[in-house]
């Protein structure tokens, strides 16, 4: 299996062996995806991040998203925080499925242990029932059903999907990990070039829309990287709480040349 970088991603001209070449693979740069991305499912990916407090690493986070069957995927989120006499480990698991550009939860789970006690929510999507479990409860929780639910990992997979149709205006209602009905609202306020560990990027910044200022949340997508989340910051009354950014971004899936640079690599054979 052939695994592609950040580096590589887009920009494979830079490897080419003449100039007539480099020129075709710079105007189809953005069809050398991996074959899944261009057979209309999700790109599978190990990315990593530092998370940072005041500009200072306290922890490192992983996300990796696999697909297991027709349609349906695992995303990942673990993350180890230390902090002074502070220390926070968690992980967190989202399966569902993607149809047609739609998330679909199946099942979520968040384990997270350190200081203080130890917790572990579990979350059931059942769209035959129409109806969410907990482990929270013994009962299915009380709310109407919708097609539309999202999880604290999946609704993200959202996000990117929707960004790349241009949409601006994003809303979820999200089943957070303890059960709670929450509603999830986004805009696009811009485009930025920022700089994180592994280089200038150009993002799409994203706000979250709270029901009050007290708390603020910032997320920027590349476009470069299949709207990859590279940076998140969160903080309450102004002041920042903490800060994720990307440092290493791998596609694990089999790489599919376009036939147009198959066929000029094909004429300049010896």
């Amino acid at each position: 299996m052939q695994f592609l970088t950040k580096n590589n991603f887009l920009h494979t001209a830079r490897t080419t062996q003449n100039k007539n070449r480099s020129a075709l693979l710079a105007c189809v740069g953005t069809l050398l995806l991996p074959t899944s991305v261009l057979a209309g499912d999700l790109t599978q990916y190990q990315a990593k991040y530092d998370v940072l407090r005041k500009g200072e690493t306290h922890g490192k986070a992983v996300r990796e998203l696999k697909k297991t069957a027709n349609d349906s995927y695992v995303l990942t989120y673990h993350s180890e925080i230390e902090w002074m006499i502070f220390s926070d480990s968690r992980k967190e698991t989202s399966k569902f499925t993607y149809q047609d550009q739609k998330v679909s939860p199946l099942s979520y789970t968040m384990e997270r242990s350190g200081t203080g006690p130890d917790k572990e929510y579990t979350l059931k999507f059942d769209a035959a029932q129409k109806q969410v479990n907990s482990n929270q409860s013994k009962y299915p929780l009380k709310f109407d059903w919708s097609d539309d639910f999202q999880d604290s990992l999946s609704y993200q997979v959202q996000v990117r999907e929707e960004l790349k149709q241009g949409k601006t205006q994003l809303s979820y209602p999200l089943v957070d990990k303890k059960g709670n009905l929450r509603s999830y609202d986004f805009e696009v306020i811009g485009i930025e070039m920022i700089s994180l560990p592994i280089g200038n990027i150009e993002a799409i910044k994203v706000k979250r829309l709270y029901d009050n200022d007290k708390r603020q949340a910032l997320a920027w997508f590349a476009p470069e990287m299949d709207y990859m989340l590279v940076r998140m910051w969160k903080g309450e009354k102004g002041v920042e709480q903490f800060e994720v950014q990307l440092n290493s971004f791998t596609v694990t899936a089999p790489v599919s040349t376009p036939t147009a640079v198959k066929q000029e690599m094909s004429n300049e054979a010896p």
